[in-house]
């Protein structure tokens, strides 16, 4: 799954693993939001990496895996975070994500009947530093989006975006350069 191959998504070892995950979600999002130490001792737990003790993720959160994502300096998620992380999703320093934005890796393919054998595959997603994702965004698998960029509301990241930019639309485009 990790490599990009493909695998299936009903093996019994991944939805264990799934299942474990989850109760550690579900434990989380039924904190008390005043409760910042329980919150961050349960996040430093499920992610993959966290760069300091000032991230903020605000419940509910939601994720796959947890281990394969990792998360910058300063990092601050709104309300309905999702990250479905077969692969790995990486943000960098001083990220700012909307409520209602959702981070896809899982793959399916456009044939019904490959699809239905419950086979996908994984790519990863990489979010710069200092980089603004507006609420209600979507980030496809396979997505790199550069650093100091701004990704307006409502927009679907269906590929790379560069640096110093701003952009927004389904599909999202740059709008505006930034120097």
């Amino acid at each position: 799954m990790l490599a990009g191959e493909v695998y299936s998504a009903i093996d019994p070892e991944l939805i264990s693993e799934l299942n474990a995950v989850r109760d550690i979600v579900h434990e989380y999002n039924a904190l008390r939001p005043s409760d910042t130490a329980g919150r961050f001792a349960l996040l430093k737990g499920l992610l993959g990496d966290m760069a300091d003790d000032q991230a903020i993720i605000v419940q509910p959160f939601f994720c796959d895996y947890g281990k394969q994502i990792k998360i910058g300096r300063r990092f601050f998620a709104n309300f309905n975070f999702t990250v479905l992380d077969e692969a790995a999703v990486t943000i960098g320093d001083d990220c700012f994500i909307g409520p209602n934005v959702s981070i896809y890796t899982a793959c399916h393919s456009t044939n019904p009947q490959e699809r239905n054998s419950r086979c996908e595959w994984a790519r990863p997603v990489s979010i710069g530093d200092n980089v603004w994702i507006g609420g209600s965004v979507t980030i496809l698998p396979g997505v790199t989006i550069g650093d100091n960029v701004t990704i307006g509301a409502g927009s679907v990241v269906v590929s790379d975006i560069p640096s110093n930019c701003i952009a927004v639309g389904n599909p999202c485009r740059v709008i505006k350069k930034i120097d």
